[in-house]
């Protein structure tokens, strides 16, 4: 994204320079003079056209990016959590003020229970898409990701927006807000609706109208993903999480919220729970778990959380593997470790691979043919690729 800077001159240094420009009037000839003009007249509004856009807020230029699109597809990453998920519902109620017509898309699944009662509760419109051909729109929006992942042809996707708050390289056409220093994603839509002066409200309001007013579910949905990323706000929170809750206060369904928080959970999820608590390799303050194969790999995150939660450790990372794909789930409550980079840097060399993360949260895929060296020639047992992540843990990647 091209990005101009500029600085506001002085009042001694504008007193000179149209001084200056008076004398050239008052002694120029007429062609000179009318030069002069035209040279003033450019600048000036060049000058004038970088004031407006410096003064524009985020929220406005968004804005004012969504209108000029008649329809856009408002993407999330992969197996979308409920910060992911708020921040699409708010990108498309947004657009119901721009006339911009929005469809939310999704590759992956949504398996997690709490993802799945988020989508159901808040009533959230959402397409499976496994190519690029299912996209709805050229112009793709990537909400709480930077860089589409996740099916086929994602590498020919070109983004006209961004908004997310996790560090990458993705780059877009119109507009692009990434701020690794927030909590959430939600946070950063919430955002956008307090400087634009929307109103959150608990009524069920079934038109928009010209009142700018969030609903419930909206509210809720963001109010949700700023919990669910900062971890009740005990991880990657800044001042704005807890300004911004406060805004969104008044329009939070306490009963939508329980409901999103608080679903049944599988018998699946509580067994892979118990197997990474029962079966994890310990050491120092470190825990690693594989629990095999599963076919909800969302447990592993929740497994992570629970194993996190024992006595004198202090990092985990949880392992499962399912269609050919081991999963890694990390956590930590060690300021000395970043857990993003211990999963970068040891899935880095293994191909088809890869993860990352933040200091405290972090995740990664493994190409099981690859790991196993099935398809190069040299490969690894899981067990020696448990040892690799306790040795990255100890340097704190």
């Amino acid at each position: 994204m091209l990005a101009v800077e500029f600085s506001v001159p002085s009042l001694s240094t504008l007193r000179h320079t149209i001084d200056g420009l008076w004398t050239i009037i008052n002694t120029a000839k007429p062609a000179v003079l009318a030069g002069t003009i035209l040279v003033c007249v450019f600048f000036g509004g060049g000058i004038v056209y970088a004031i407006k856009r410096w003064r524009r807020t985020p929220s406005k230029q968004f804005q004012k990016a969504l209108a000029t699109f008649d329809e856009v597809t408002i993407l999330t990453h992969p197996t979308p959590d409920p910060d992911a998920m708020a921040a699409a519902m708010a990108v498309q109620h947004l657009a119901t003020y721009t006339n911009t017509d929005t469809t939310i898309q999704y590759p992956g699944e949504i398996r997690h229970q709490e993802n799945r009662a988020f989508r159901t509760v808040l009533d959230l419109s959402a397409e499976q898409i496994e190519s690029v051909a299912d996209l709805s729109s050229d112009n793709v929006i990537l909400v709480d990701h930077n860089s589409p992942r996740g099916f086929q042809g994602a590498n020919a996707v070109e983004p006209v927006a961004i908004i997310d708050h996790h560090p990458g390289d993705g780059t877009e056409d119109a507009f692009t807000d990434i701020r690794t220093d927030y909590g959430a994603t939600a946070s950063i839509l919430t955002e956008y609706f307090h400087a634009l002066d929307f109103e959150p409200i608990t009524q069920p309001q079934e038109t928009v109208g010209d009142d700018k007013i969030l609903p419930r579910e909206v509210t809720t949905g963001l109010m949700h993903g700023i919990l669910t990323d900062t971890g009740n706000f005990t991880r990657g929170c800044t001042d704005a999480e807890f300004n911004l809750s406060k805004y969104l206060y008044s329009g939070i369904d306490a009963d939508l919220l329980d409901r999103v928080v608080n679903p049944p959970i599988s018998a699946e999820t509580l067994e892979i729970v118990s197997q990474a608590v029962t079966d994890r390799d310990v050491d120092g303050p470190y825990a690693i778990s594989d629990v095999g194969t599963v076919s909800n790999i969302d447990a592993l995150s929740q497994a992570a959380d629970k194993l996190l939660q024992l006595e004198g450790i202090s990092a985990v990372i949880v392992m499962g593997d399912n269609d050919e794909t081991l999963h890694l789930s990390a956590r930590s409550r060690d300021d000395r470790i970043h857990m993003g980079n211990v999963i970068e840097n040891v899935l880095e060399d293994i191909p088809q691979s890869g993860g990352g993360g933040h200091a405290r949260m972090g995740g990664g895929q493994v190409s099981l043919p690859h790991l196993e060296g099935l398809v190069v020639d040299s490969g690894m047992e899981r067990s020696e690729l448990t040892h690799e992540l306790f040795d990255e843990l100890k340097t704190g990647g």
